[in-house]
């Protein structure tokens, strides 16, 4: 049964300084706690129904340092969700060895300014799906162990590295050593018709303001997405993580023509 110092403590959870601080984050959702578990991620804490943790194998069991029984009622007062789910965990964050130089072996993704949780993470999401590794993000990103972006993203997280860095920094360095930086604008060439290597940077811009003005000057190739109709009310743009959906796509078709 839930007490009340771990209902505070999951629902602390909610605040990112606190994330940060303990290096812990929650996951929501009978098919996502079973996908962390299967990779063998250290759980803190799983709370859920009495059948879902009867259908835990032996060896999910061996990750999980503490089992919590609950009702739906409980797990209602925890969850970031309207309608809560069977279980919900508490994760240890993993240190991952990410590179925060791009070498320019692979294709990567730079996010500038991204602030919607739902927006990074449909992108980690389409990333993973498309076999995108690593994603750079701006300091003033939204926080990738954000909850809705956990829910966004589902499993993909557990299959992309989604580093925080200093973005001019990163991509003054990518420049010079020749790496093609692909910027995601309003105008530009268009995807379908312009060249398109398998390796170097997609940078894709804020919701609003798109690029921010200081990283323009790297971009080698300016890219768009051509609408096929003309402009009208209500659709002057597509959404960022649509827009780079659309184009992971087009990258990964080039690359296995």
């Amino acid at each position: 049964m839930l007490n009340k110092a771990t209902i505070s403590f999951i629902l602390s959870l909610q605040k990112k300084k606190t994330r940060e601080k303990e290096r812990l984050f929650v996951i929501e959702g009978d098919k996502l706690v079973n996908e962390f578990l299967e990779t063998k991620t250290p759980v803190r804490i799983l709370v859920a129904k009495p059948e879902f943790i009867k259908s835990l194998s032996p060896v999910y069991r061996q990750n999980i340092s503490e089992i919590i029984p609950s009702s739906y009622d409980e797990l209602k007062r925890i969850s970031s969700l309207k309608t809560p789910h069977n279980a919900l965990a508490v994760i240890e964050m993993q240190k991952k060895k990410t590179d925060r130089r791009v070498t320019g072996n692979e294709l990567t993704v730079a996010l500038d300014s991204v602030q919607d949780p739902g927006n990074l993470g449909t992108i980690i999401r389409a990333a993973a799906w498309f076999g995108i590794k690593n994603i750079y993000c701006s300091l003033n990103s939204v926080d990738v162990y954000n909850p809705k972006v956990i829910q966004a993203s589902m499993g993909a997280l557990l299959h992309v590295n989604v580093s925080y860095v200093d973005l001019d920094r990163l991509l003054d360095s990518a420049f010079n050593n020749g790496i093609k930086i692909y910027g995601a604008m309003m105008k530009g060439r268009s995807i379908y018709t312009c060249r398109l290597a398998d390796k170097g940077i997609i940078l894709l811009g804020n919701e609003s303001k798109g690029i921010s003005t200081e990283l323009l000057q790297y971009i080698t190739d300016k890219i768009m997405i051509p609408r096929v109709n003309k402009k009208s009310p209500g659709i002057d743009s597509l959404n960022v993580s649509m827009a780079a959906t659309v184009i992971f796509s087009e990258f990964t078709h080039r690359k296995t023509k």
